[in-house]
């Protein structure tokens, strides 16, 4: 995740008079109006085990055992859940020349179905604690329990809810690889086009040719402590009428202390490349702290990103207000 941009943000009714009909017409107006859209109760307990899980695994950089170890698993997992798995694999090139042997680990529900909804986080982790405040962490590579694994985690939740419980809508759970490989801060050279690299890799060869949907979400750092998500400035601009969707979504649950209805930051995330070269609105679901420099995680790209990070009720807020989005969709 580049912190490059931190951006604030500026600040019918229709009348029908019925005349006539039947009283059985009108019945039937008024019983399709208390009709409710059953949404599953999202499970937080079975989210954190599966942060946890890929926490295990060790540091999810691509290129290592621990990398490889768990993008099986997650393919498993979402297999496991009745999804239609595609494994995309990719070498991309780092911005230092580095080939990493990337993979976006696709899960794709009524595949049939050409209204769909895509739910994207990314499941690798950053090589480097450059953010870290002890500079002999530097080069160590974090755990990313909140960076990468709770917006995975999340999403396996709901794979879990889906194949219980069908939703009108297709859905595609899209994880991405290669997010977090950019630029060590030290080196002064920070790009967009160095981060997120499954993202661009997946927006210009997508897993399904001629892919779309209706809109997508992105999940990043949604599981820590107490955090705040505001209206990122890239969703705000290419896709407003979804972050209204969400923040809307999130205070009809009563969430809205940790869906603040106000602009943001913006982030170089995965949603900026979706948006951009696949043409698909996404929003990104992402902390910031709300004081003046407007900072993501307190332990962002730092050795302290561990589950002592991650907030079973942080999780809960999220997964539920996505899965509300999601039923609620026609």
């Amino acid at each position: 995740m580049n912190k490059k941009y931190l951006i604030w943000a500026l600040g019918i009714m229709l009348f029908t008079t019925a005349c006539g009909g039947s009283k059985t017409q009108r019945a039937d107006v008024n019983q399709a109006e208390i009709v409710t859209v059953s949404v599953p109760q999202f499970d937080a307990d079975s989210a954190y085990q599966y942060v946890k899980s890929q926490v295990d695994f060790g540091p999810r950089v691509p290129n290592s055992e621990a990398h490889v170890a768990c993008g099986n698993y997650l393919a498993d997992q979402l297999e496991k859940y009745g999804a239609q798995v595609t494994n995309q694999y990719a070498d991309l090139v780092a911005y230092n020349g580095t080939l990493l042997k990337a993979r976006n680990i696709i899960g794709a529900y009524q595949p049939e179905n050409r209204k769909r909804i895509a739910l994207f986080a990314h499941w690798d982790s950053r090589p480097w604690a450059d953010h870290d405040p002890d500079p002999k962490n530097h080069y160590k590579p974090i755990l990313g329990a909140n960076d990468g694994a709770s917006g995975v985690g999340v999403l396996l939740e709901i794979a879990r809810q889906l194949q219980q419980q069908q939703p009108e809508l297709g859905i595609d759970i899209i994880l991405l690889d290669a997010e977090d490989y950019g630029a060590h801060s030290s080196e002064g050279i920070s790009k967009d086009e160095y981060w997120c690299l499954g993202s661009q890799y997946w927006a210009r060869v997508p897993h399904v040719p001629g892919y779309n949907a209706r809109f997508g979400i992105l999940l990043d750092m949604v599981g820590g402590q107490n955090p705040t998500f505001y209206r990122e400035y890239f969703s705000e601009r290419y896709a407003k009428d979804i972050n209204r969707k969400v923040w809307d979504a999130a205070k009809k649950l009563g969430y809205s202390n940790y869906f603040v209805d106000e602009m943001g930051g913006g982030a170089t995330d995965d949603h900026l490349f979706i948006n951009k070269i696949a043409g698909i609105k996404t929003i990104d679901i992402i902390p910031f702290s709300g004081d003046n420099d407007w900072s993501f995680d307190p332990h962002w790209h730092t050795v302290k990103d561990d589950m002592d990070n991650i907030n079973p009720q942080t999780l809960q807020v999220v997964g539920q207000t996505v899965l509300e989005v999601i039923y609620n969709e026609k």
